[in-house]
């Protein structure tokens, strides 16, 4: 191995640990308590070494939704290959994020409510983020209906998770409604 190679090597290492410990002080504690500081602290380098990896905490945030991204595309699509049928595709997708959103909040956050310097639904969004957007529109396009849009459709659905999502966290919805959620989702507005 050149030197060369062994300091990328390096620096991909170093990189994986700044955004690790970032997610694990979010979820731990917030995205509050994520400064660079901090993480310098933590990871047991120095401010400079942090900023020759990242300008600041939102390109540390992207890298977060990023990697979040990748996560929620693998158990979107390992959920929806474990089941038969479309109906149990899509309520099996939707309880998979819905569970996603919950187990990890802080990745929700950075994917979702917070600037991480990403762009979304455009042409020049990161490939992480389409591939989520592709997890969730394999399984709800064959769902969409005569005349419908697949995309559309997909977001409209994925919306719709997204807030049940969010008021869950929230405490604006009563857990034991749940489940009963997710098929009232998957039978009205799926329709399967």
């Amino acid at each position: 191995m050149s030197v060369q190679e062994r300091k990328q090597r390096e620096r991909a290492d170093r990189e994986r640990l700044i955004v690790a410990t970032a997610r694990e002080l979010a979820e731990q504690q917030g995205w509050d308590a994520v400064t660079t500081r901090r993480l310098a602290e933590r990871i047991e380098y120095s401010q400079p070494v942090l900023y020759s990896h990242f300008r600041g905490k939102r390109e540390i945030i992207g890298a977060v939704a990023l990697e979040g991204a990748t996560e929620m595309a693998a158990a979107l699509r390992a959920a929806t290959s474990a089941t038969n049928g479309p109906r149990e595709r899509v309520a099996a997708l939707a309880r998979v994020y819905l569970d996603f959103a919950a187990r990890n909040p802080a990745v929700y956050d950075a994917l979702f409510q917070l600037d991480g310097g990403l762009a979304y639904a455009q042409e020049d969004t990161p490939e992480p983020l389409k591939d989520a957007f592709a997890a969730l529109l394999e399984t709800l396009g064959e769902v969409a209906g005569d005349g419908v849009h697949p995309g559309l459709f997909t977001e409209v659905f994925w919306a719709a998770l997204h807030g049940l999502a969010t008021l869950t966290r929230a405490g604006r919805l009563l857990p034991e409604d749940a489940e009963s959620r997710v098929e009232l989702l998957v039978d009205r507005l799926a329709m399967v």
